[in-house]
C-alpha cells in the first residue's frame, strides 16, 4: 500500500501553491526549500518500493520500515491538509468580507454589520495569527523532511532492487502444461460440455474462447480437461499449449507453436513465418494459458498469421483473470465466466488431498469438521486442495479443531499456496489501484457496496488524483470497473435498464487477502461485551460492527478502549443504533477524513466535529431523531460528501453552508420535513450533485431559501431531481431556472407534491415552465394534477427512460409511441386511465388511411414496460388496423423483452400483438382477471405466453 500513498503525497506536492489566496501572505522560502527536497526524497524511495511492497511479506525489518514511511508520508499529507484547509478559509473569509451571495438571517444583520464597522481594527491581529500558523508549518515539514532523509538511508542498507517508475516487477508466475490427473478433478462438467461444444463447432473464420476468473478458480485446469478430450483430440489436427504468463512474448509464443523449426533464429518475422508453415491448412487448437497483456499490438502481431494459415474450424483457447484481455481479443460473446464451485465438489477436493484411498473410515470420521472447514473455502478449488493438504498429516481430532477454530489463512502454508495468484492480481495494479483495493479491508465480509459511495470514499482518501482536467468521479468509475474486470469482485448488481454495475460484495478470500496486507492498519470490531485492547497507533481505519444484545441504544465510544484514535482516518459505524456521541471522543479524532454514523439513533450531533479539519465526508443517513445539524458542521472547508438520506425528522440544513466550499455532493433524499435547501449553497462551484433539490416557488416566501431561479446558477451536471414547494403565482418565475441550457444534464426529475398554481389544483402550467435541453435521456415526473403531459414532453426525441408517477387526473395515457429511443417505461399511479389504445402510440383518426400505406413502428426500442396501481384499467387494445395481417409492415414495441403488470385489478386481457415481441420476462401480481386467463395449467390464453422462458403470476 505505501506505493500508492507515495504516489498520491508526490501528486499533491506537484501541485501544491506556495501562494496564499489574497496574495499577500507567503509560506516562508525555507518551507519550499523543505517541500521540493522531500518530494526529491520520496522520488528516490519510490524507486525501490516495488522490491520492498514484495519482501515486506517475509521480512519484519522491511516491514517495520514501510510503516515508518507510511507514518511521515501520512503526516505529511495531513500537514499538506491544513495549508490547504487555510487557503481555504481565506476564501471563504474574502467572500464574506466582500458579501458575494451572502443572505444573512435578519437577526445577524446587526452583528455583521458591527463585525465590518472594526474590520481594519483587526487586520493586523489577522495576519499576526497567519505569521505564527505558517512557522508552524515550515517547522513541521523541516521535521519531517529530516525523519524521511533519515528512512531514506536506511533504506540503502537493505540492498533494495531499483524499478523505472511504471515498470511492474512482478513475482514470478509457475509454469503450466497441458498433463492433468482427471481423477483429482471434480466439478466444472457443465462448463466442459460447454466449451466442448463450443470447440467442436463448425465455424469459419477463427474462433477465440476465454475462460475468465480470479486466480485459483481452476481456469487452466478446465483449459486441460478440454485439451486431453478424446474428442477434441480427434477433431483437430494440431494441438499446442503455451503458457504466456507475463510478459507476453510473440517470439516464444511463436515458437512454442511451431515447433522445432524456428528454434534458430530471434527474429519475429522469421519466426512468424515459421509458424504459419507449421499450421498451413491445418485445424488447430491453440491454448494460451495466463494471458495478462492488454496491449493490442503484441496480439494483433501473433493473431494475423494464425487467421491467415488454420483451417476453417480452428480454435484458440484462452485462460486469463483479466476481462481486458478478452475485450482486447474482442471474444466477449464467447467468453466463459467461471465461478465458484459448489460445497460438495470442494468437500471432494479437499478429501482428495486430506486423506489417502484407503483411509475410507478417517474421512467419514472427520466428515463434520471437514465440511466445517470446506465451507472457509467459498467455492475456490485452490483453497480446498491447499486446505486438503495442510490436514493430511492431523490424525486427531484436537488437530482438526485446532485448525478449524483458528484464523487459517494466517497459516504460512495455506498463505502461501492460496494467496500466491492473488498476489499476481495485485502487483499488477497501479499504485492508486492498489489503495482502492486494500481499503474495502475496512468492511466486513459480505459487506454490500454501492458503487457512487465507494467511489465517494476513495476521494475523500485522495486515492483518486486526477490528471488535466479529467473529473475525480471519472477516474474512480474507471478504477472501479479494473477491479471488477481482473474479477476481485463478485454478486454485482447491475442497472436493469443501462447494464452498469450499481453494487457488489467481495468474494471472502479476496476479503481476506486484502486483510491481510493491512492487517495493523484496518480493524474490524464485532463484539462489544469482549475484551477489546487500546487502539494501536497504526490503526487507520475502524469499523465497529456489534450489536447491543437487549437492542438498547448504546454510547459512542462505548468503551475507553477508543480513546487512542488520534491516527485513525476513517470511522465507520455498522452495528446497532447509537443513542449518544462523546464531545471528547469527537475531538480525539483529529486525521478522520471520513465518518459514517447512518441508521444510528441520534438526535444530535455535537457541535465539536467543526474541529475535524481534514473531514471529506460524512454519512448521518438514516437518523430519523436527528432534527437540525450543529453550524459548526460548516466550517469543514475539506468536506466533498455529505449524506443526510432518510433522515425523516430533519427540519433544516445551516443558513451557512455556502461555506462548504469544497462541497461535491449533497445527499437528502427521504428528508421529507426539510422545508428548503439554503440559498447560499449557490456559491458551492464545486457542486455536481444534490439527489433531492428542494426549492420554493414564490418569490416572496423565505428569502433565505433556494428557489426555481437559483437552479441556473447551480447548473449541476448529470443528473437533477427537483422537489417543488410553495404556491407559483407567476409561471414566468420557473421559466428563470433556464433548464433548456443545461446541456449536460441526462436525468431530470421533478416532484409537485407540494406546490400549487395560484391556488389551483393543477400543475401542468409549472411543468410546462420548466422545459428542459431537447437532448434529455431520462426523465421521472411526481404527483402530476394536470389532465395532459407537459407541452416539451415529445419534442425530447433523445429519451430513453421514462418514470410517470402518480397523474392523478390524467385519463388518457401520452402519446409515448412515438419516441424512436425510449427503452424503458414505467406507468405508476394513473388512477384514472380505463383503457390503452392508439393514443399511447401515437395514432389518432386522421393517421388511419395513413398506416394502411406505409410502414410504421411504435416503440421501436422499448424493451421494459412496468404497469402498476392502474385501479381503473379495464382495457388495454393495439388500437392499429390491420397490424396483423400477414403482409402488415406496422410493428407494435418490437424489442419488448420484459413485461410486468403489478396491483392493477380491472384489466381483463393482454393485447395480441405482445406474443410476437421477444418476450423473456413476464410478471403479473395481483391482477386477478390476467392471473385467471394465464395461469399455469387451466388458463384458456396460457398457450399464448408458453413460449416466454421467465413467467411469474401472482
Amino acid at each position: 500500500m505505501a506505493d500508492g500513498i507515495i504516489s498520491t503525497l508526490l501528486d499533491r506536492l506537484a501541485s501544491t501553491v506556495y501562494e496564499y489566496v489574497d496574495g499577500e501572505v507567503r509560506l516562508v522560502l525555507d518551507a519550499k526549500k523543505d517541500v521540493e527536497e522531500f518530494a526529491g526524497n520520496l522520488r528516490a524511495i519510490q524507486a525501490v518500493l516495488e522490491d520492498a511492497e514484495q519482501r515486506q511479506v517475509k521480512e519484519a525489518r522491511v516491514r517495520i520500515w514501510l510503516d515508518q514511511l507510511k507514518d511521515i508520508s501520512f503526516q505529511m499529507v495531513d500537514v499538506l491538509d491544513e495549508w490547504n484547509t487555510d487557503m481555504l478559509r481565506q476564501q471563504v473569509e474574502k467572500q464574506e468580507r466582500e458579501g458575494e451571495d451572502v443572505v444573512v438571517p435578519e437577526e445577524e444583520e446587526k452583528k455583521k454589520k458591527v463585525t465590518f464597522s472594526v474590520s481594519s481594527s483587526c487586520f493586523c491581529f489577522r495576519k499576526a495569527k497567519e505569521v505564527i500558523f505558517r512557522s508552524k508549518i515550515a517547522s513541521r515539514i523541516k521535521d519531517l523532511n529530516g525523519r524521511l532523509t533519515e528512512i531514506d538511508e536506511q533504506s540503502k542498507r537493505y540492498g533494495f532492487q531499483h524499478t523505472e517508475r511504471g515498470i511492474q516487477q512482478l513475482p514470478e508466475r509457475q509454469k503450466t502444461s497441458s498433463f492433468v490427473v482427471v481423477s483429482e478433478v471434480f466439478g466444472r462438467e457443465k462448463e466442459k460440455d460447454n466449451l466442448i461444444t463450443k470447440l467442436l463447432s463448425d465455424r469459419r473464420g477463427l474462433l477465440i474462447i476465454p475462460i475468465l476468473g480470479m486466480g485459483g478458480m481452476g481456469k487452466t485446469t478446465l483449459a486441460q480437461l478440454v485439451y486431453n478430450d478424446d474428442n477434441v483430440k480427434a477433431y483437430f489436427e494440431m494441438r499446442a499449449w503455451v503458457c504466456v504468463s507475463d510478459p507476453f512474448d510473440e517470439i516464444k509464443i511463436a515458437k512454442a507453436i511451431s515447433g522445432d523449426d524456428a528454434q534458430s533464429s530471434n527474429e519475429l518475422d522469421r519466426v512468424l513465418q515459421c509458424m504459419s508453415t507449421s499450421i498451413e491448412r491445418k485445424r488447430f487448437l491453440l491454448v494460451l494459458d495466463d494471458v495478462w497483456t492488454d496491449k493490442r499490438e503484441k496480439w494483433e502481431k501473433l493473431r494475423a498469421p494464425l487467421i491467415k494459415s488454420g483451417a476453417p474450424g480452428s480454435k484458440i483457447l484462452v485462460t486469463t483473470r483479466k476481462h481486458e484481455v478478452v475485450d482486447m481479443m474482442r471474444a466477449k460473446n464467447e467468453v466463459i465466466n467461471l465461478g465458484g464451485l459448489i460445497e460438495e465438489y470442494c468437500l471432494s477436493i479437499f478429501n482428495r488431498m486430506a486423506f489417502d484411498d484407503t483411509e475410507v473410515e478417517e474421512s467419514k470420521a472427520f466428515e463434520d469438521i471437514s465440511r466445517d472447514i470446506v465451507k472457509k473455502c467459498k467455492g475456490l478449488p485452490l483453497a480446498a486442495k491447499a486446505l486438503g493438504s495442510l490436514m493430511y498429516n492431523k490424525k486427531t481430532p484436537r488437530e482438526w479443531l485446532d485448525v478449524l477454530n483458528s484464523k487459517i489463512w494466517d497459516r504460512e502454508e495455506v498463505e502461501q499456496e492460496v494467496f500466491q495468484p492473488l498476489f499476481l492480481s495485485y502487483y499488477d495494479l497501479a499504485p492508486a489501484v492498489k489503495c482502492c483495493l486494500l481499503y474495502y479491508a475496512s468492511f466486513p465480509k459480505d459487506h454490500e457496496f454501492e458503487r457512487d459511495e465507494l467511489i465517494n470514499l476513495w476521494m475523500a482518501h485522495d486515492y483518486l488524483n486526477s490528471k488535466g482536467n479529467k473529473d475525480e468521479g471519472e477516474v474512480g468509475q474507471a478504477i472501479f470497473e479494473n477491479l471488477v474486470a481482473r474479477s476481485f469482485f463478485q454478486d454485482l448488481r447491475k442497472n436493469s435498464f443501462s447494464g452498469k454495475i450499481t453494487g457488489f460484495k467481495m468474494h471472502d478470500i479476496v476479503h481476506d487477502f486484502v486483510q491481510s496486507l493491512t492487517k495493523d492498519e484496518c480493524l474490524i470490531i464485532e463484539d462489544v461485551d469482549s475484551e477489546i485492547e487500546v487502539l494501536g497507533e497504526k490503526v487507520r481505519h475502524l469499523t465497529l460492527t456489534f450489536r447491543s444484545k437487549r437492542g438498547e441504544s448504546l454510547p459512542l465510544p462505548p468503551s475507553n478502549a477508543y480513546y487512542n484514535c488520534k491516527n485513525l482516518r476513517s470511522l465507520s459505524y455498522l452495528g446497532s443504533p447509537i443513542a449518544k456521541i462523546d464531545s471528547n471522543f469527537i475531538l480525539r479524532l483529529k486525521c478522520l477524513r471520513t465518518l459514517n454514523l447512518s441508521w444510528s439513533d441520534i438526535s444530535e450531533v455535537p457541535k465539536e466535529i467543526g474541529e475535524l479539519i481534514h473531514l471529506r465526508h460524512i454519512d448521518l443517513s438514516c437518523n430519523h431523531r436527528l432534527k437540525i445539524l450543529p453550524d459548526s458542521i460548516c466550517e469543514l472547508y475539506n468536506l466533498y460528501t455529505l449524506r443526510l438520506c432518510y433522515c425523516k425528522s430533519l427540519e433544516k440544513l445551516p443558513d451557512n453552508m455556502g461555506k462548504l466550499i469544497s462541497l461535491k455532493h449533497l445527499y437528502v433524499d427521504g428528508c421529507d420535513k426539510l422545508e428548503y435547501l439554503p440559498k447560499v449553497i449557490r456559491r458551492l462551484k464545486k457542486l455536481k450533485r444534490i439527489d433531492a433539490c428542494v426549492v420554493v416557488c414564490g418569490e416572496d416566501e423565505n428569502r433565505a431559501a433556494l428557489q426555481v431561479g437559483d437552479l441556473r446558477v447551480l447548473k449541476l451536471p448529470g443528473s437533477l431531481s427537483i422537489k417543488l414547494k410553495g404556491n407559483v403565482k407567476d409561471e414566468r418565475e420557473l421559466e428563470k431556472a433556464q433548464l433548456w441550457d443545461m446541456k449536460k444534464l441526462f436525468h431530470l426529475g421533478i416532484d409537485s407534491w407540494d406546490v400549487q398554481y395560484k391556488q389551483t389544483r393543477s400543475t401542468v402550467e409549472i411543468l410546462n415552465g420548466l422545459r428542459p435541453h431537447e437532448n434529455l435521456e431520462s426523465i421521472h415526473i411526481s404527483y402530476h394534477s394536470g389532465t395532459t403531459c407537459p407541452n416539451w414532453m415529445m419534442s425530447l426525441h433523445n429519451l430513453r427512460i421514462i418514470y410517470l408517477f402518480q397523474w392523478s387526473e390524467c385519463q388518457f395515457l401520452p402519446p409515448l409511441g412515438k419516441l424512436p429511443h425510449l427503452e424503458k417505461l414505467t406507468l405508476h399511479g394513473m388512477y384514472k386511465v380505463k383503457k390503452i389504445g392508439g393514443e399511447f402510440l401515437g395514432i389518432v383518426d386522421e393517421d388511419e388511411s395513413s398506416l394502411k400505406s406505409s410502414s410504421s413502428s411504435f416503440f421501436p426500442k422499448l424493451k421494459e414496460f412496468t404497469i402498476s396501481f392502474m385501479s381503473v384499467l379495464e382495457e388495454w387494445e393495439v388500437g392499429v388496423e390491420g397490424w396483423n395481417k400477414e403482409d402488415s409492415e406496422i410493428s407494435i414495441m418490437p424489442c419488448l423483452s420484459s413485461l410486468e403488470i403489478h396491483y392493477s385489478k380491472g384489466i381483463k386481457t393482454l393485447p395480441d400483438f405482445l406474443w410476437k415481441t421477444p418476450l423473456q420476462k413476464l410478471i403479473i401480481n395481483d391482477c386477478p382477471s390476467l392471473s385467471e386467463r394465464y395461469k399455469q395449467g387451466s388458463g384458456e390464453e396460457r398457450p399464448k405466453v408458453s413460449h416466454i422462458p421467465n413467467i411469474k403470476i401472482f
